[in-house]
Order: C-alpha cells, then sequence, then structure tokens
C-alpha cells in the first residue's frame, strides 16, 4: 500500500514500532534475519526463473550459474535453521521411498542439501590441503565440537559391546568432558533416565534389550547429551502407544525450552498432534510445508502416498486424524 500523505507514513511507522514493544530481542531477530532472506530471494527471482532454461543457456544470459546456486544453499540453510529454531518442532514425512532419514541423519546440516533441490550441492574447496577452514583441527575435536551442538537419534541402535543401558545414556555426556558443562554430567544423565523411564534398565546390556527399550534409552543418550538441536530419526518405531505418546511429548519439551526439533516420523496423525509444522516429502523433494492442517490434506495424501485418506479432526484439539479410506 503506497501513503502519499507524510504525517500518515509516520503514524504507521510508529504504530508498527510500537507492536514490537512487548517483543523479545530474539524475537526480532529471527524476524529479521527470515525478512532479510525473503527479501534476498525476490531479488534474485528472475535469475532463479532463468535456470528452468538450463545452466548453459542461463549462463548465454548472463546468469553466474554456479555462483547462484551456492548462494542458494546459504540461503536455504538460513532460512530453514532458522525457521526451525523459532518453529520449535518440524516433523518429517512422506513414503518410504521419500528420503526422510536423510533428512534426520548423522550428516543432516546443512538442512539444504537434504529438504530442497537435491541437484544443488555444496562447492568445492579447491584450496590445497592444509589450508582451509579447519586446518590444524583434529578430527576428533570438530566431531566433538559438531555433537555439542547437535544430537541424532538414529532409526537403528546397533552397540557392538556388551554395556548396559546406564552406559549408553552415559555415552551422551562424552562431548562435554574438559568442558564447563562437564559437572553437570550427573545430573543430566539422572533428568534424562527418569524422563524415558528407563532407571529399572540401567543395569541391563543395551544389546538384551528389546526394540523399544532400546529405542528408550537412545532417547535419554540424546536427552542428556543437552544439545541446541535434536535430530530424531522415526522415534516411535518400535514403541507402545504408551511410550509413542511418552516420546513426543518429550520432544515437546524440548522445543518449548527453546531446542530444535526435527523429526522423522511415519505416522501422520501423530505428526500433526505434536509438530509445530509438517514437511512432506516424495520422491526426494519437499511437496509441502506448513501447519498440519495446511499439508496433511486428503488430495495430497492421495498424491503422495498412492493411497486414499480420510481427514478428521481431533475432538479435544482439533488437530488433524488421518485414517485410511476402505471400501
Amino acid at each position: 500500500m503506497f501513503v502519499g500523505d507524510t504525517q500518515s507514513r509516520e503514524q504507521i511507522t510508529f504504530w508498527q514500532l510500537g507492536s514490537l514493544a512487548g517483543a523479545r530481542w530474539g524475537e526480532v531477530l529471527v524476524v529479521a534475519v527470515l525478512g532479510g532472506a525473503a527479501a534476498v530471494a525476490l531479488r534474485l527471482g528472475p535469475q532463479y526463473d532463468l535456470l528452468a532454461l538450463r545452466d548453459r543457456t542461463a549462463a548465454h544470459v548472463g546468469v553466474r550459474v554456479e555462483r547462484l546456486r551456492v548462494g542458494s544453499v546459504v540461503l536455504v540453510a538460513l532460512m530453514t535453521g532458522v525457521a526451525v529454531a523459532f518453529v520449535g518442532i518440524i516433523a518429517l514425512v512422506g513414503p518410504s521411498s521419500a528420503r526422510r532419514t536423510d533428512a534426520a541423519g548423522p550428516r543432516a546440516p546443512p538442512a539444504a542439501r537434504r529438504l530442497g533441490d537435491r541437484r544443488i550441492r555444496p562447492p568445492r574447496d579447491r584450496r590445497p590441503p592444509g589450508t582451509g577452514a579447519g586446518a590444524g583441527v583434529r578430527p576428533a575435536d570438530r566431531h566433538a565440537h559438531l555433537a555439542r551442538r547437535r544430537a541424532v537419534l538414529l532409526q537403528a541402535n546397533p552397540v557392538a559391546f556388551s554395556f548396559t543401558a546406564r552406559q549408553v545414556v552415559e555415552m551422551g555426556r562424552a562431548p562435554w568432558r574438559g568442558t564447563d558443562r562437564e559437572a553437570a554430567g550427573d545430573r543430566a544423565i539422572a533428568a534424562a533416565v527418569a524422563a524415558t523411564d528407563t532407571a529399572h534398565l540401567a543395569d541391563r546390556a543395551f544389546p538384551s534389550l528389546s526394540g523399544g527399550e532400546k529405542a528408550r534409552v537412545s532417547l535419554a543418550r540424546v536427552i542428556a547429551q543437552d544439545t541446541g538441536i535434536v535430530l530424531l530419526d522415526e522415534p516411535t518405531a518400535a514403541l507402545d502407544i504408551a511410550h509413542q505418546e511418552q516420546v513426543l511429548s518429550l520432544a515437546r519439551g524440548l522445543a518449548s525450552r527453546g531446542r530444535a526439533v526435527v523429526a522423522v516420523l511415519h505416522d501422520l496423525s501423530l505428526a500433526a498432534a505434536y509438530a509445530d509444522e509438517i514437511a512432506m516429502l516424495g520422491r526426494g523433494r519437499l511437496v509441502a510445508r506448513g501447519a498440519p492442517r495446511a499439508v496433511l490434506t486428503a488430495e495430497r495424501i492421495e498424491a503422495v502416498y498412492g493411497a486414499a485418506a480420510r481427514i478428521l479432526p481431533d475432538p479435544a484439539t482439533g488437530a488433524p486424524v488421518v485414517l485410511p479410506r476402505r471400501g
């Protein structure tokens, strides 16, 4: 909207600034980053359109193709990272062939490598060996630094030796050894064990546990790791209905305490009940992302999964409940 009157523009400006009075600086920063990234994306829109004509044609009309692709990775990674931190829980859903697990595996960051166009790749480091970023840093130190930033719960939880369940949970504190947070280890482990209801499993050998018990002990390890980013790969796959609710309630609690949580889920109704946003993948591409009610439509589910579905509102919460359409 264009306002020609100077006084009117000033009133609108001060009204907008006044609406920020109750906002926290973190919220303002998130909006600023997303707004800036969106502005850049809009400015580059015509160049992105030219990429549809293939790289060689785009290059002939002056588009710096490689530079644009690298910029896309940075831009999408920034927007996705900020959005996840701001939103709380993002659930990744899709059929078994959608490569959802790639998006929440150990090599997930940056998210742009997984949630967007899979043809985009980060630039190759053409600098001589030993001169790039991280030169002189031992691999073990780099791994520890990454492990202090994000914790990963894998779909499979293999342990080669007969560690006890408690020892597996204690492994979550390994990245913090030698840091100022090492002293909080015992307290973090005790809280994680209590939250996952695994105290009675503490002295049992991990390989002897059932699939569901292994999943809960592994989740306790992730919680004890106490990181800002939590990636959960099908955390409810081997659990009964009570423990499914418990695990996702724990994930909800982590998000409410400022953690960024990304979870790969099979159960669409569970995803709708606990996630703030759902990202639906199909054939390795992002099909839709948004609020559960917006993403989980009968038409989209049939198009992506190849199965007819009925969507009903939960009587208590209003969240979508997805049922297969039979007969």
